[in-house]
């Protein structure tokens, strides 16, 4: 397949450096910062791969859709406009994959979180919280992920009705906790705890290539689809 990768940043060089292993080209790289120049170099491309910030992803992802370019998309920060998408998609008869994060570690802990907040339901004596930590320069709080547990946890525990972030507040409130250290690739912690004991459920990711690797073959998988995507939809697991 031929490729356009939108965004140069560390995620952007780790796709450009494992696609050069592969049978697969790179027709264009893009910083995602100019639509007229995006443009320009989807010309060629099979597909398109976007990991920018989250001012810049809509208007990236938008003009894939507009020219009919398959986008996969794993920026976060930018989900209020996700529905705006979706319509368009659907309208141009697009294609769009998006994650949160490409791992396929992180996207059987999600499957392992759902099931954990389910049986958890029944236990009101234990209260749950989450924490993520991430390198310094990732500017977004909570993570993508993060947002993604969260939403899990709130939709299987029922005396939880919202999260806060970085603060112990209300009871029926979840709390979310971020810090930003060092160059920490990616870790976040569940944990139920009460005066008892504490459960914990967690994910580390020790480098970015993990999520470049699912990256590459959400685009593989992609091609020839229409609509939009995700994981549980190429990893064939339960949304359940």
């Amino acid at each position: 397949m031929k490729v356009t990768i939108i965004g140069y940043g560390k995620m952007g060089k780790s796709l450009e450096r494992l696609l050069k292993n592969t049978e697969h080209e790179i027709v264009a790289i893009s910083d995602g910062k100019h639509s007229n120049e995006l443009v320009s170099k989807l010309a060629k491309a099979d597909v398109a791969i976007d990991f920018t910030t989250p001012e810049t992803a809509y208007g990236n992802i938008m003009t894939c859709v507009m020219k009919k370019v398959p986008i996969v998309s794993g920026t976060t920060g930018w989900l209020d406009k996700y529905d705006e998408v979706v319509k368009a998609v659907i309208k141009e008869d697009a294609s769009f994959f998006y994650a949160s994060n490409f791992s396929i570690g992180v996207n059987i802990f999600y499957q392992l979180n759902k099931y954990l907040a389910q049986l958890m339901n029944n236990f009101p004596n234990y209260d749950v919280m989450l924490e993520e930590i991430h390198h310094t320069i990732k500017k977004d709080f909570p993570s993508g992920t993060a947002l993604t547990i969260a939403e899990d946890i709130l939709s299987k525990i029922d005396r939880k009705n919202g999260w806060e972030s970085n603060t112990i507040g209300e009871m029926d409130k979840l709390s979310v906790y971020s810090k930003r250290i060092g160059k920490v690739f990616g870790a976040h912690e569940v944990q139920y705890h009460n005066s008892i004991d504490v459960i914990k459920l967690s994910h580390e990711a020790f480098g970015r290539e993990g999520f470049a690797i699912g990256a590459i073959s959400a685009a593989e998988w992609l091609i020839g689809k229409k609509g939009v995507y995700g994981m549980n939809e190429m990893l064939s697991i339960s949304g359940n």
